[in-house]
């Protein structure tokens, strides 16, 4: 079956969820989904009531110091779009450590100001940082559909309330997972085919009692050569010799050159 996301419904806030990842949070103010190797996550967290012109970069910062990163490092904000019921928006690059690995992600400051007080919510995307160029294209795009559905979300009525069955960019975001998956999927089926591609050329060798060298003169081609000597020297032209002395030299006292060829590694 094809990968694809499943809207999943909380106590506050309905979500899109990639295959295989689970629900950690489900809050009034926050939820948070955990990939299956607990090496990446997405959240929305908010809060009502804040005074008017709130930095965002400090609400941001403040929002990601409850995972307890280390060293947390925010890029300048970049204006982006905001989501439903939000009219302004804010994006960070961010960095950061987690128990010594280094991870990276991006988070959207989400404000929507009242006449004395506005509603502020992040949408986070992060991940180790050997995974992020992975995540990248399509995670932020799930973060972005967490939607509250209780009007008690944030502490504050009717912010949201995103239909994501009839959402275009909910749909956006399960295409990009999905080519993401198949990407993913697909090179993990060429490793498992070279694998196998590896494991047959062993059985060959074995089998045939040879093993292959590259040819330093003929851009390596392979040659094999019977398992008889330990140690074959090859010269310019082609001329082969064995011994199982690893002291012996054939260029010692010889005009011609000769190199040492070394087995292909599988």
């Amino acid at each position: 079956m094809e990968p694809s996301l499943q809207i999943g419904q909380g106590r506050f806030f309905s979500f899109a969820l990639p295959d295989g990842w689970r629900v950690a949070e489900d809050g009034q103010f926050a939820l948070t989904l955990l990939a299956p190797d607990q090496r990446a996550l997405t959240f929305m967290v908010g809060n009502a009531g804040l005074p008017v012109n709130y930095p965002p970069d400090r609400f941001v910062y403040e929002k990601l110091m409850a995972i307890r990163p280390e060293q947390l490092q925010l890029s300048r904000p970049v204006a982006a779009k905001p989501i439903a019921g939000f009219s302004q928006a804010w994006q960070f690059e961010v960095s950061y450590y987690a128990q010594s690995a280094p991870c990276r992600g991006l988070v959207t400051c989400h404000i929507q100001p009242a006449y004395d007080s506005s509603v502020m919510a992040i949408t986070a995307a992060l991940s180790d940082a050997t995974q992020w160029d992975g995540y990248a294209n399509w995670l932020p795009a799930v973060a972005e559909q967490i939607s509250a559905t209780n009007g008690a979300a944030f502490g504050m009525r009717g912010i949201m309330q995103q239909n994501l069955n009839n959402s275009m960019a909910f749909a956006e975001a399960a295409q990009r997972y999905r080519d993401w998956s198949n990407r993913n999927w697909q090179q993990v089926t060429d490793e498992r085919n070279r694998s196998t591609d590896r494991r047959n050329e062993e059985f060959r060798e074995a089998l045939g009692g040879v093993q292959t060298y590259p040819d330093p003169y003929n851009n390596n081609q392979p040659i094999e050569l019977p398992a008889t000597y330990q140690h074959y020297w090859i010269n310019q032209q082609g001329n082969i010799v064995g011994t199982n002395d690893p002291t012996v030299d054939p260029n010692t006292g010889s005009t011609q050159e000769w190199r040492s060829l070394k087995p292909i590694k599988r």
